[in-house]
């Protein structure tokens, strides 16, 4: 033992194991610093703006004291609801496509490379294009176009997580299904995507998760409504356009709603976040 530490080699690969777990233990702490800096600054400002008129009014006028986000948050739930019951669907049908066909022809293929540009495209990227195939064509804004911009962004993000989920499954219990005579799309459906059901809604989880704070998209799509409005075929109040309204203006009352809407959103994303998570260990704990 002793000649091995009085070893040079091992001496000198030791002396660059120890920087290296220095140098990462170094670069965690203040990833971790900022984080709580960040997380501080949000729930001691958040709270600051927390009421019962937050909920119940809708966002005031410029200068105006008071107000709430009522119609702001109402308009968040029908937008990213709508873009979810788009997205679902359309991305767990094609993650099950690409997990049964994706080795065997050449649209799969094609199917999955997009899908992978689609993941890293930014969001603002797809709320222009949107912008250029429905608001410009329509002439006004409008919720639904803010839902399919945001349906776009969570399309990929379902597909992949299908996709990859699937693939987890044995071959074993495939071949046990198709030995008892059961077609392709029933093994498929009643078989392997039962048996991932909750990686695939952790999936979905994590895409809505994902859109909830989006606003780039929204801007050229949804924009904003200062009144209460369910019309999702007109401009509708949504947080992350509010947060980006109210931030950049002078006035105390509406940085102080900017910032609880920001905690609305946290909450919101981290609820998500635990949830899903909660859901996929129970899965693998049995």
């Amino acid at each position: 033992m002793s000649q091995t530490i009085l070893n040079p080699v091992y001496r000198k690969r030791l002396w660059k194991h120890r920087i290296g777990i220095a140098l990462s233990v170094m670069a965690m702490s203040v990833g971790l610093i900022f984080l709580m800096w960040i997380l501080w600054t949000l729930l001691s400002k958040g709270f600051a703006g927390l009421s019962l008129g937050l909920f119940t009014q809708d966002t005031p006028g410029p200068g105006s004291d008071g107000g709430g986000l009522r119609n702001a948050i109402v308009g968040s739930v029908m937008i990213v609801g709508l873009a979810t019951f788009i997205s679902t669907p359309i991305g767990i049908l094609a993650g099950v496509y690409l997990a049964e066909y994706g080795e065997e022809n050449r649209f799969a293929q094609v199917t999955r490379f997009v899908t992978d540009i689609m993941l890293s495209a930014p969001s603002i990227v797809l709320g222009i294009f949107v912008w250029t195939m429905y608001v410009n064509v329509s002439k006004h804004y409008s919720g639904y176009a803010g839902s399919i911009a945001l349906s776009l962004i969570a399309i990929p993000v379902v597909v992949r997580t299908t996709d990859n989920m699937l693939r987890l499954v044995p071959q074993s219990l495939l071949e046990a299904a198709f030995a008892l005579g059961a077609p392709r799309w029933k093994v498929a459906t009643t078989v392997r995507l039962r048996a991932v059901k909750s990686g695939v809604v952790t999936g979905v989880l994590l895409a809505v998760a994902r859109i909830t704070g989006e606003t780039a998209p929204l801007l050229y799509t949804a924009l904003n409504n200062q009144f209460f409005s369910s019309d999702m075929n007109a401009p509708i109040a949504n947080l992350p356009v509010v947060i980006n309204q109210f931030a950049m203006s002078t006035s105390d009352n509406w940085i102080n709603l900017a910032w609880a809407a920001a905690l609305l959103l946290t909450f919101s994303v981290l609820l998500l976040n635990i949830v899903s998570r909660t859901m996929f260990s129970q899965k693998t704990t049995k």
